[in-house]
C-alpha cells in the first residue's frame, strides 16, 4: 500500500511539473503608469526572448517554471521570480533611468567619427555565424483599409561570405489572409526578408552618416547626449537644402558607453522633409508619405545580436488609372538565438521576397506565443481580415 502511495505522489508531482503554464505579464512605467513597449523579457530557463507590445503585454507558455529577466534601454532591469506570477494578469513596474538633464557629451572626437567607430565595432562584435528563430508579422493597407496580413516563424542562418553578412531562410510555419487587387503587383508587397537581416547586421541604414560622398553633399547636425549611466544617445538631423530633392532621415542611435556597441537605431523622415519635396505625378511614380525604421540589439556577456525590428512605410503610387495609397507595417522579433548552425536541404530554403507568395503552413498556434503578443486592436484587424 505504501509503494502505491509513493508511486501516486510521484505521478502527481511529475504531472504538475510537466504541465504547460500560460502566463501574461504587463509592464508599466512606475511614475506615469503608462504601458512600456519594446521591453525585452528573457525566459531564463529556455532562453526564449519576448518583447512587450504597445499595451506593455507579453504572453508565453512554458513547461514547469522559470524566472524572467526584463531589460529596456530607458529603464532599470528587473528579475521576476516565477512564484510571483500567480495572477491571470501579472503587473510589474519599471523605474526610468533616463537622464532628465540632457547633458552634452564633451569629446575631442568628431561625432560622425564616433558613429563610424560604433558601426565598425558593432559589426565585428555581432555573432556571425549564428542562428535566429524569428517571428515575422506584416500588415498591408490599401487606400486606408487593412487588406492583407501575414505572419510566420522563420529560421535565419547568418554567415559571412567574403566579409559580407549573408542569410539563409527556412520557413517553419506561416499564415496569410486577405486579397490585394491586380493593379498592385506582388513585388510591392512587404519587405524583402532575404535582405532585411543582412542590412541589419551591417547597419546600412546609417550609410548617409558614414559615406563621404553623401556627407559632402548633405550636412547633418550631430549631437551626443548622456541617456543614462549605461547609454549615450546620438541625434543626427539633416540640414534642409532647398536644391535637394532627396529625402533624408532624422537619426537616433543609442549605444553602450563601455562596450561601444549600438543598442538601438531609429530613422524617421520628418514631416518637414516630406513637405519640402515636390510630388512626382508620372505613371508608376512613388511618393513617400511616411517612413519609419527601428532596430533593437541585445548585448549580454557573451552574445550580441538583433532582437527586433520595426519598419513602416506609407506611399502613394500612380498605377495609370488612379492614385493608390499603400502602407506596410513589418515587425520582426528574435524569439531564440543560437550560435550553432542548422542543417538543411536546398529545397527547404525560402528564396522568395516576402511571405505573400508562401502557402499557408500551420502546425501549431505559434502566433499566440510568438514573442510579440498582438494588441486588442491588432487582434481585431487580424480576425476581420481572416474572415
Amino acid at each position: 500500500m505504501r509503494r502505491i502511495l509513493v508511486l501516486l505522489q510521484f505521478v502527481i508531482s511529475f504531472t504538475v511539473f510537466s504541465q504547460i503554464n500560460e502566463k501574461r505579464i504587463i509592464l508599466l512605467d512606475l511614475d506615469t503608469n503608462q504601458p512600456i513597449d519594446e521591453a525585452v523579457v528573457l525566459v531564463l530557463k529556455t532562453k526564449q526572448v519576448l518583447m512587450t507590445n504597445a499595451e506593455g503585454t507579453v504572453v508565453f507558455e512554458i513547461k514547469g517554471g522559470s524566472n524572467l529577466k526584463v531589460t529596456h534601454s530607458s529603464y532599470l532591469p528587473i528579475t521576476i521570480k516565477w512564484a510571483s506570477l500567480n495572477q491571470p494578469e501579472n503587473i510589474f513596474y519599471l523605474k526610468s533611468k533616463l537622464n532628465t538633464l540632457d547633458d552634452i557629451v564633451i569629446t575631442n572626437k568628431d561625432p560622425q567619427e564616433i558613429i563610424k567607430d560604433l558601426v565598425n565595432n558593432s559589426t565585428k562584435t555581432l555573432n556571425v555565424p549564428a542562428r535566429l528563430k524569428v517571428y515575422s508579422r506584416e500588415f498591408f493597407k490599401l487606400n486606408g483599409d487593412y487588406a492583407y496580413f501575414n505572419d510566420g516563424l522563420i529560421n535565419f542562418q547568418l554567415y559571412k561570405d567574403q566579409k559580407k553578412v549573408k542569410s539563409v531562410l527556412l520557413l517553419e510555419q506561416n499564415r496569410s489572409f486577405g486579397l490585394v487587387d491586380d493593379d498592385i503587383s506582388s513585388d510591392l508587397l512587404g519587405y524583402n526578408l532575404n535582405s532585411m537581416m543582412e542590412k541589419y547586421y551591417v547597419f546600412s541604414v546609417l550609410r548617409p552618416l558614414l559615406d563621404d560622398k553623401i556627407r559632402k553633399k548633405y550636412n547633418f547636425i550631430v549631437k551626443v547626449n548622456t541617456l543614462n549611466q549605461d547609454y549615450n544617445n546620438i541625434i543626427a538631423t539633416p540640414i534642409p537644402d532647398e536644391k535637394s530633392k532627396e529625402l533624408l532621415d532624422d537619426f537616433k542611435i543609442v549605444y553602450d558607453v563601455k562596450r561601444k556597441l549600438i543598442i538601438e537605431v531609429t530613422a524617421v523622415i520628418s514631416p518637414e522633409a516630406l513637405a519640402a519635396v515636390e510630388e512626382n505625378t508620372a505613371k508608376g511614380a512613388k511618393n513617400i508619405i511616411k517612413s519609419k525604421f527601428k532596430t533593437n540589439y541585445r548585448a549580454d556577456f557573451e552574445n550580441y545580436y538583433l532582437v527586433s525590428s520595426n519598419e513602416e512605410i506609407n506611399y502613394s503610387v500612380n498605377t495609370g488609372n488612379e492614385i493608390k495609397n499603400i502602407e506596410i507595417l513589418n515587425n520582426l522579433v528574435t524569439t531564440n538565438f543560437n550560435i550553432q548552425n542548422f542543417t538543411y536541404k536546398d529545397s527547404q530554403v525560402f528564396k522568395d521576397k516576402t511571405l505573400f507568395n508562401a502557402k499557408n503552413s500551420i502546425l501549431t498556434e505559434y502566433w499566440n506565443f510568438s514573442g510579440l503578443t498582438p494588441t486588442a486592436k491588432e487582434l481585431e484587424i487580424i480576425n476581420k481580415i481572416s474572415k
